[in-house]
């Protein structure tokens, strides 16, 4: 081949390099711009119409295409949105099933439009949603209202992403979605943040614009005063919300709904039952768990999570004694997601551009869209009924001339020969002769012609209906006004969000953090009760009630972060912090130690012995101690040389068998000191008679007992011209409490003060069938006496007699005690 020339050709013109010369930012700002407008149009922001995105519009459609509706049985999400995906929605599965998801949320929705079943997450996402090949779905009732009448050319359609399928460019939204159930979306240089609302007081507002279009935005708000969070709580500061209202942009607070309740006998606790919109508990607990660790937050001793699907969320935060609880709330609102920012920013397309509305706007867009749909409904209605009516009128000529249209039709060649002869002959239209010949037979009878006059008559009747709702706007509105208030009728909720005027501020001063030690008065009621009064409670706290647990035995003065003891019958003395004790009412219509706690809840007891608790004791190191008496006739005023070191210890040495039967706090240690025996005999003798002595003494002799006497009461008086002896006698065969008796009410100052270790004067006698004095009592007045279960007895009058008989009583009493709470020395 060497020596030959070598030729080449020219490459095909189609194949000849092209270069073109383009501005790069030109390029960058036109690529840019289409991918923002395709973000904005067709992913991040909803229609003002339906308030629908995209993604949500083609799941509802497709599901409605799909029958799922609510009677129908549900269908794994997985085939759902395969459906969407290959028809509408060219994207990712994981968008579509997100957006199904949170369709279904009723934490997330204030109107949920999709059935779930399965595990569909949870509030805040703490807990992912399943797969979609385990969830199944259907549409929920209300989404029904949304996609209602699309199969009657209410909205206009558009080809899919591939020309074969149509989707509608709005759904026919039969309540205000947008507005109702709220919508966030971030697009290209903007976003979308719009809080639900309530139902009904969304549609009363659009009612009233339709009936008032010149509605100010004042007017709107008195039905829509604030948004209405699907998971409640409360929205603290409206300001932010009337900017949003006016402007479309505002910010508010939301906190969470929390109650302070007693969470165990000891402890009181902060109960959260609702958190704000989008926050979930997990994400609350391990906040306050932080705060713990770190030492920011003070006063929590626990934290339990106890929410389930039978009570919803309640969150228990246990508090330590002597924090103050609303001091405690406010530091979790301020350092936890207990309390967070909501920014409303309402961007929504109208006619495809976004653009910022108020509630007022808002309200307008949906209304004109829902004008629109109602008249184009109406306007295919009428045309299919004209259409029908049209086509009856043609049967109707035929059923009249029966017999000639049958010759007609034999005697032509061919069913276009008819047709053309049925015109002909009879004027009919083309569609009404096609008609009567597809008709059968069997349908020419005179049955059917009654019904087809029938039915001739209420097609023109609805025809004229439409019609009149088409020429008239008042009539349309008001069509319209009449189908939301039924929807407001059928699916509106009574409201779940509390709105506040004002919105908070830190703790201040004015609420410390750890309360204070304040003085306060330890009260024990006869049936067992005990707790604290706020402060020194008036003497008259119980003047006039007579009901359950009214009767105190036992008052002493104290101090919120000190301590009193409870004293046993069997000699023990137990520490109990008094900030641990209940807090008391005040009175009113209902007794306040009710709302106290049994004292077995503060002492572990020796229930094998019998133990039980029948005093209090201040544990003042600086007073005078306090006197107890024993069964056995055995007084002891107790030093107040009480051990620090320990929380229970003994104050008398016992003899066996013996126990004590009464224990008073001693004030000044001039008091008198009472036994009431069993043979029915009181002494007084004065306390200084008796001196201290050390815990482990065993006492001194106290009164003189007969053979087979005990002592039945034991305690001390310090206001001799205000105190009343109980004396309850009746039968030895029968024990205390059990037995109605006899009563007796004396004044104390008609029993004269003797010396210690002598057996006292009566002071009652037995009626027949008594031989032994049940039980007695000392105490100032008024006297009130128990039934074991705290119920109350009617004692009988002052008795001047000393010695006197006592009075039949109605039923048996357990205890005494007094209806004051400046029982100063009381005892049991």
């Amino acid at each position: 081949m060497t020596g030959m020339a070598r030729t080449t050709s020219a490459p095909p013109e189609e194949l000849a390099e092209k270069i073109i010369d383009i501005d790069v930012s030109e390029e960058m700002r036109g690529s840019f711009l289409e991918y923002a407008y395709s973000v904005i149009y067709q992913r991040a922001l909803p229609d003002a119409r339906d308030g629908m995105k995209p993604v949500q519009r083609r799941i509802l459609y497709q599901m409605n295409e799909m029958g799922l509706r609510p009677d129908r049985a549900h269908v794994k999400c997985a085939r759902v949105v395969g459906e969407v995906m290959g028809r509408l929605h060219p994207h990712g599965d994981s968008a579509i099933y997100d957006a199904l998801v949170r369709l279904s949320q009723s934490f997330a929705m204030r109107v949920p439009l999709v059935d779930g079943h399965g595990n569909f997450g949870s509030l805040g996402g703490d807990d992912a949603p399943a797969a979609m090949r385990y969830t199944e779905a259907r549409l929920d009732r209300a989404a029904q209202l949304l996609v209602s009448s699309i199969d009657e050319n209410v909205v206009d359609f558009r080809p899919n992403y591939d020309g074969q399928e149509l989707e509608p460019d709005v759904l026919p939204a039969a309540f205000p979605n947008l507005l109702v159930n709220g919508a966030s979306g971030i697009a290209v240089g903007m976003a979308t943040n719009m809080a639900p609302h309530n139902l009904g007081e969304v549609i009363t507002a659009a009612r009233h614009l339709i009936a008032n279009p010149e509605a100010t935005l004042g007017d709107l708000m008195e039905f829509v005063p604030g948004p209405d969070l699907p998971t409640g709580g409360t929205i603290v500061g409206l300001d932010g919300v009337r900017d949003a209202y006016a402007k479309g942009r505002g910010t508010f607070k939301t906190r969470a709904t929390v109650k302070v309740e007693k969470v165990s006998p000891r402890r009181t606790g902060l109960v959260v039952t609702a958190l704000p919109y989008s926050v979930g508990p997990e994400k609350v607990v391990s906040r306050i768990k932080e705060l713990v660790q770190a030492k920011k937050l003070q006063g929590i001793s626990d934290l339990k999570d106890l929410t389930d699907r039978t009570q919803g969320l309640r969150l228990v935060i246990e508090l330590k004694n002597g924090f103050n609880p609303e001091a405690v709330l406010e530091d979790l609102y301020r350092l936890t997601p207990m309390e967070e920012t909501f920014g409303i920013n309402n961007v929504a397309l109208v006619d495809g551009q976004p653009q910022t509305l108020g509630l007022r706007e808002l309200l307008q867009v949906y209304v004109e869209h829902r004008l629109a749909v109602v008249r184009r409904r109406c306007e295919y209605r009428r045309a299919k009924r004209e259409e029908r009516l049209h086509l009856v009128a043609g049967l109707l000529v035929a059923l009249l001339n029966i017999d000639a249209v049958i010759a007609l039709i034999r005697e032509s060649d061919d069913s276009t020969a008819a047709r053309e002869r049925l015109m002909a002959t009879f004027e009919l239209s083309e569609t009404q002769a096609r008609y009567i010949l597809d008709t059968p037979l069997r349908r020419l009878t005179r049955f059917d012609r009654l019904e087809l006059e029938t039915e001739s008559e209420q097609l023109t009747g609805e025809i004229a209906e439409l019609t009149a709702i088409l020429e008239s706007d008042s009539r349309l509105r008001r069509l319209v006004s009449d189908e939301l208030a039924q929807v407001a009728k059928d699916f509106a909720t009574p409201r779940r969000t509390e709105l506040r005027e004002n919105s908070g501020v830190a703790r201040s001063a004015a609420i410390p953090l750890e309360l204070g030690d304040e003085p306060c008065t330890v009260l024990l009621s006869t049936s067992g009760m005990v707790g604290r009064s706020k402060g020194a409670a008036p003497p008259a706290m119980f003047e006039g009630l007579r009901t359950v647990h009214d009767a105190v035995a036992v008052s002493v003065p104290a101090s919120t972060r000190g301590e009193i003891a409870l004293v046993t019958d069997l000699g023990r003395l137990i520490r109990v912090p008094v900030l641990e004790l209940p807090e008391l009412g005040d009175g009113g219509d209902s007794p306040p130690l009710a709302s106290g706690l049994p004292v077995s809840e503060f002492a572990e007891l020796d229930e094998s012995a019998g133990e039980r608790t029948i005093s209090l004791a201040a544990l003042d190191p600086d007073g005078p101690g306090i006197a107890v008496g024993t069964a056995q006739g055995v007084v002891k005023r107790v030093a107040a040389d009480y051990p620090q070191n320990k929380d229970d210890f003994e104050v008398i040495a016992l003899k066996d068998g013996d126990r004590l039967v009464g224990a008073a706090q001693l004030v000044t240690g001039e008091e008198d000191l009472v036994f009431i025996t069993s043979h029915a005999q009181l002494l007084r003798f004065p306390c200084s008679s008796v001196r201290p002595q050390g815990r482990p003494a065993g006492g001194v002799a106290g009164v003189k007992l007969g053979d087979g006497a005990q002592a039945r009461w034991f305690g001390a008086v310090a206001v001799p011209e205000d105190s009343v002896v109980v004396t309850i006698a009746g039968d030895s065969s029968a024990l205390a409490g059990t037995q109605a008796g006899s009563a007796k009410v004396t004044a104390f100052e008609a029993f004269p003060a003797k010396g210690r270790a002598t057996g006292g004067v009566r002071c009652q006698r037995f009626l027949r069938g008594e031989d032994v004095l049940l039980s007695g009592w000392v105490g100032r007045a008024p006297a009130r006496a128990s039934r074991a279960d705290g119920k109350p007895v009617r004692l009988p009058d002052l008795d001047s007699r000393r010695d006197g008989s006592g009075e039949p009583l109605g039923r048996p009493v357990a205890t005494v005690g007094t209806g004051r709470t400046d029982t100063g020395v009381a005892t049991v």
